[in-house]
Parts: structure tokens; C-alpha cells; sequence
């Protein structure tokens, strides 16, 4: 379909009036392909001008992937990205920016990021979605984060600010296409920007989180420690599902690595899916405690300090902070 595109001026399809976030993000990802970059966005609501668009979104009554119609808005719609991909665990209702996502997110990504390696697409395809279209889909849907009275009002969101960008109702021209031309140029570097950070920042760390595990015993028999000697990084989803990959899920209870100051850290793996509850937090004899106290009760030189609630401590250098991490392990039963 997009290769027959290619040869002649295509045209995408939406609505025309107020614009929202998800037409909008839509029509900016359908751009970043080559056979839609130079498209023609045409806003309007007649079905006979929409007839004569190569692909529509957000408007028209239908999905219809063989026709290239991605609207949601029909009363028999409930797609998901978990219904429309095999696999996949999402099960939030689908705007049209999440039905263009679905079906033409993997191009896009090899595309922007110029490589074939289907496992790092497919990794970044379910973070993006996961840390950036799902919050589209669910506010284009009215689909709340939460049951109950809200504690607070958002209003900075990337929807919110895509509605900043619409005529005011006392502005002298009512100009929503110059408003939704900019709303391009606003969603447009945010997408890219997790596209480029889940490829080029975290997957990296992948491989750096493999050795350490791979060479965890080195560390202490326990083998429930693991080292990175090169500062941190961002080890805990990766960490997670190595273990469910090694069929050792739970294992690792610490992570010891160098801060931005130069001393050393010992970090309480959190419980998946619970970033206030570790796995194992430092002793409790520590918490609270600095310096020399904390020297002199841990019976480890060079302490700099142990938070409150346990998750973190630090210490002057690599072979305190390890040696604060492997005393916590013999103090416990996970030894």
C-alpha cells in the first residue's frame, strides 16, 4: 500500500474545525513516512472530499485498514492495541492516533531510526506506547487514570497544550487550520524525542545490565548483587525481564554503581510494578543514619548515609558501597 503511494501527491484526511491531539499526532507520524511526507493534509468533514484522500483519520465513520480509514468514533468501535496485535498487553480504547500507531508505528520507527533490527523495534514500539500514545488514547477516549475524585487538576499535558494552540473564541479570525499546522510542529519533535531516547538511551543499557548479571556471582556467592562500573543506568526494566528470560525473576536484590559525585551507591531493587516497595531494604539498624554513625553501627568505613525508608545508601568508595551491599544480603535470609 505505501509503495503505491510513493509515485504520485497523496493526501491524509481529517476533520476540519477544532483539533485535538490524536488527529493531530496522527497526521504527524503518517508524515514521517516517506510515502506520506510530502502529503497534503486536507481538513474537512464532506465525505466526497474525503473520498478523493489516500488515507483518513479521525473522521468518516469507519475502520477500515484495506481502505486506509482509521476512525474511532463509531458506536461498534472498541479496539485495543491488544486486539489488533497479537501479543500485546494493552487494552485501553484506540483514538486515531493509537490506530495509526498500530499499524504503521514499526515503519515509522525504522524509518526515523534508519534500522532493521525487529527486536529493538518492537521493544521501542511497546515503550512509546506504553510512555507516550496510550495517554492519548485514554484522554481522546475520556478513559480517567484513576477512579474517585481527582486530588488535582493536569493541565500541561501534550493534549492540553495542542488545545492551547486553537483560536480563541474572541479571536477577530477563527483560524483553526493555521492552529492545526502548529499543533503539528508542537507533537511531531515530542514523538520523535521517545522514539530517539527509548532506542539510542535506554535499550543501550540492555546489554550493560546482561554482563552485570552474567558476572554476578564474582561479586558474592549469594549472586544477588549486581555491579555497574561505569555509573548508573537505567537497569530496572531491563533487569526485570532478564530474570523472567533466566527463569530467575525476584533474584537480584541490590545494584551498586558510581553517583554523579563520585562516590558509590547501593540501590534496593524495587517489587516490579511497585517503585516504592524493595525487594530487600538496607538494614533497618542503618536508616536515618549518616557518616560516622553509620560507619560505626555498619561496621563499614566510608559511609556516607542510608535514606529513611532503606531503598538507597551511599558510601565514599567502591569497595564500601559493595561491602555495604553484601552485608545487607548476609544479614538477611537470602543468602
Amino acid at each position: 500500500m505505501l509503495k503505491n503511494l510513493v509515485s504520485k501527491m497523496v493526501k491524509i484526511g481529517t476533520h476540519n474545525g477544532t483539533f485535538h491531539c490524536d488527529e493531530v499526532l496522527a497526521c504527524a507520524m503518517l508524515k514521517l513516512l516517506p510515502a506520506f511526507q510530502d502529503a497534503e493534509i486536507v481538513r474537512s468533514r464532506d465525505p466526497k472530499v474525503l473520498a478523493e484522500c489516500d488515507i483518513v483519520v479521525d473522521v468518516g465513520g469507519e475502520f477500515n485498514v484495506d481502505t486506509q480509514r482509521f476512525d474511532h468514533h463509531q458506536k461498534s468501535f472498541n479496539e485495543t492495541v491488544s486486539s489488533l496485535m497479537e501479543g500485546k498487553k494493552w487494552v485501553t480504547k484506540l483514538s486515531s492516533a493509537g490506530l495509526v500507531y498500530v499499524h504503521y508505528g514499526k515503519p515509522i520507527i525504522k524509518h526515523v531510526l534508519d534500522v532493521q533490527d525487529d527486536q529493538l523495534v518492537d521493544k521501542v514500539f511497546d515503550k512509546v506506547y506504553a510512555n507516550f500514545m496510550e495517554e492519548i488514547d485514554a484522554q481522546d477516549n475520556g478513559i480517567p487514570t484513576h477512579d474517585g475524585e481527582a486530588r488535582y487538576q493536569i493541565s500541561t499535558h501534550l493534549g492540553a497544550r495542542v488545545a492551547n494552540l486553537r483560536p480563541k473564541w474572541n479571536d477577530d479570525t477563527q483560524d483553526f487550520n493555521a492552529g492545526f499546522h502548529r499543533a503539528l510542529d508542537l507533537v511531531r519533535p515530542e514523538f520523535l524525542d521517545k522514539v530517539r531516547y527509548f532506542a539510542q538511551v535506554w535499550w543501550p543499557a540492555r546489554g550493560i545490565v546482561a554482563t552485570a548479571l552474567e558476572e554476578r556471582f564474582s561479586l558474592h556467592k549469594s549472586g544477588r548483587i549486581i555491579f555497574f562500573q561505569n555509573g548508573r543506568c537505567p537497569y530496572k526494566e531491563h533487569l526485570f525481564d532478564l530474570e523472567e528470560e533466566q527463569g530467575i525473576a525476584g533474584h537480584i536484590l541490590y545494584a551498586v554503581f558510581a553517583d554523579s559525585n563520585g562516590s558509590w551507591r547501593v540501590s534496593a531493587v524495587p517489587v516490579k510494578d511497585q517503585a516504592f516497595e524493595s525487594r530487600l531494604k538496607l538494614p533497618a539498624a542503618w536508616l536515618a543514619l549518616r557518616d560516622e554513625e553509620l560507619s560505626g553501627t555498619s561496621g563499614i568505613p566510608g559511609c556516607v548515609f542510608v535514606h529513611a525508608n532503606g531503598f538507597i545508601g551511599g558510601n565514599a568508595t567502591k569497595q564500601g558501597a559493595l561491602a555495604m551491599a553484601i552485608k545487607s544480603v548476609e544479614m538477611s535470609s537470602h543468602v
